[in-house]
């Protein structure tokens, strides 16, 4: 047994498949800061196409031209993943897209008023062309074609039905809606979808941003409404608050939903680390599935729960995804957690000692922060030695 969540979820599994979409290389690259080389981003793919990922959106190859190296380096390791690129509605980012030799592309176009005022000052119906024009370009030449509306949550249905009608007509592989700025509330965001795919009766994406930190939560409401596709990336890395988490999505559809993909979710913790490094963003503490304090437990009633039965206090095993569990010891902690790590270590202390311990675990917290099971049992020794633990 890997996960214990809750009963209640029985309701939501429906073990469907789902396409899990990685742009750690592409949007994850656009977070403030983070500059990956073309070397880092082999090594991000490779890594990504060991765990089992499905798709790799490798970046913008029209953006620069050490970018456009990039992808088709990306392209050229003939990973098992599928490779895209993203283009905005133009034949010319197409053009270079295919230069990469990527298996497909992903076009974008807004179609909000927000954007198609301030941003492309074009007419929707302009704007509609384009994006038709450019999946109509891309489907001559044989690829798989997505064609995305950005910023669609805060666009009118009928428009981004419209969209998706036309560039059907013109051989669309794929539909995708994108939370652009992370606007929606998961419940609205399930009806949309539900709504898109039904009127659409094709393929759906979705794209989901965390600026409200909904991203995973609406990512999943997708799921329910039968998004056949997610987009990720690793530690949430994206513009402003990032993008739904690769280890987020997938470990709640394995944990909640009972979706197993394939994916070997031990590598989890190296991604992340792997990302960590060549990003330099650091990954939060408190981040869930990789952040050190996933498994770290201090507080007396917890250690002691977790020492009899981990599922006390977890959902799933550590070693699921890579990381281990640690117990520590300070201001927090009880009586009876240090007496059971101490006499599974052969050591059977009196209450007194207990309490001394005890007190001075809790007094060694505040000058120094918590102790480790080693240093506990070094002090415990100690104690019993006779030698002053403050």
């Amino acid at each position: 047994m890997s996960c214990v969540a809750s009963p209640y979820n029985e309701e939501v599994k429906v073990n469907r498949f789902v396409t899990i979409y990685d742009t750690t290389l592409r949007d994850g690259e656009q977070t403030p800061g983070v500059r990956f080389s073309v070397d880092d981003k082999v090594l991000i793919a490779r890594k990504l196409d060991e765990f089992g990922i499905h798709e790799i959106e490798a970046g913008f190859p029209v953006v620069s031209e050490e970018e456009r190296v990039a992808v088709k380096k990306v392209a050229s390791e003939r990973l098992k993943a599928k490779v895209l690129a993203l283009c905005r509605a133009l034949r010319n980012d197409v053009d270079v897209a295919l230069s990469c030799d990527v298996d497909g592309v992903i076009i974008f176009i807004p179609l909000s008023d927000l954007h198609l005022k301030y941003k492309l000052k074009i007419s929707y119906e302009q704007a509609v062309d384009c994006a038709v024009n450019a999946v109509e370009y891309a489907k001559e030449h044989g690829i798989f074609t997505q064609i995305t509306a950005e910023d669609a949550t805060r666009t009118d249905v009928e428009r981004l039905i419209g969209l998706f009608k036309r560039a059907k007509e013109y051989g669309a592989d794929r539909f995708g809606l994108a939370d652009t700025v992370g606007a929606i509330a998961p419940s609205a965001f399930k009806k949309l979808v539900s709504f898109v795919k039904e009127q659409v009766k094709g393929t759906i994406s979705v794209h989901c941003h965390n600026d409200l930190g909904l991203a995973v939560a609406n990512s999943l409401a997708a799921y329910e409404a039968g998004a056949d596709a997610i987009s990720v990336s690793i530690n949430g890395l994206g513009e402003r608050c990032g993008n739904a988490a690769l280890e987020e999505v997938v470990m709640a559809l394995y944990c909640l939903y009972g979706v197993d993909l394939g994916f070997k979710l031990y590598m989890l913790k190296e991604l992340s680390e792997l990302v960590e490094k060549l990003s330099g963003v650091k990954v939060h503490i408190c981040k869930p599935i990789v952040g050190e304090n996933a498994f770290k437990h201090e507080s007396g009633i917890h250690v002691a729960a977790v020492l009899k039965n981990p599922f006390t206090y977890e959902c799933y095993s550590p070693e699921l995804v890579g990381m281990h569990r640690q117990i520590v010891f300070g201001k927090h902690s009880g009586l009876s957690g240090i007496k059971e790590v101490l006499e599974s270590r052969g050591l059977k202390l009196s209450d007194d000692k207990l309490h001394e311990l005890l007190n001075a675990v809790k007094a060694y917290d505040e000058r120094k922060g918590p102790l480790t099971v080693e240093q506990l049992i070094e002090m415990a020794r100690g104690l019993l030695r006779g030698v002053n633990t403050r």
